[in-house]
């Protein structure tokens, strides 16, 4: 019997995959759990359906990561903290504050967990961080640290 898996199901195949299994397995195990479903024309259409719609929101999805990404190339946000002797800090520029002064200045909404500070940012002067959109697309913003 055909089934369409609705749920990763181990040793069997993951979520959206037509399987061929026994007619006993199919009925008292994967259609019981809820695990899969008869692969009819009407559940394999549905299934068609669900991976064009699904193609076309991850495709939306890119495309408005790329127009970010182009949006936040040209912006520079700036930090303001206390500094001591010689530029140095007090304490570093963490992604939430870097996320919520890129919102107050410019009206970007970037998460703070998908900017990527590669080391700490303690001195005062201009530094460049990398925004991870997508997965297959990063951005990158100007940091420009001054003292308050």
């Amino acid at each position: 019997m055909k089934v369409i898996l609705l749920q990763d199901v181990k040793s069997l195949g993951k979520k959206d995959d037509i399987v061929d299994v026994s007619d006993g397995y199919a009925k008292n195990f994967l259609f019981t759990k809820k695990l899969g479903v008869e692969a009819n024309s009407k559940n394999m259409n549905d299934l068609k359906l669900k991976k064009a719609n699904n193609e076309k929101v991850a495709a939306q999805n890119l495309q408005d990561a790329k127009d970010l990404a182009e949006l936040i190339a040209g912006k520079t946000v700036v930090v303001r903290l206390k500094a001591g002797e010689g530029g140095k800090t007090f304490g570093s520029v963490s992604n939430k504050e870097i996320s919520e002064e890129a919102k107050a200045q410019h009206g970007l909404e970037i998460d703070k967990k998908k900017i990527v500070i590669s080391n700490p940012i303690k001195n005062i002067g201009t530094y460049e961080v990398t925004v991870k959109l997508h997965p297959k697309v990063t951005g990158t913003l100007k940091v420009k640290v001054e003292e308050a």
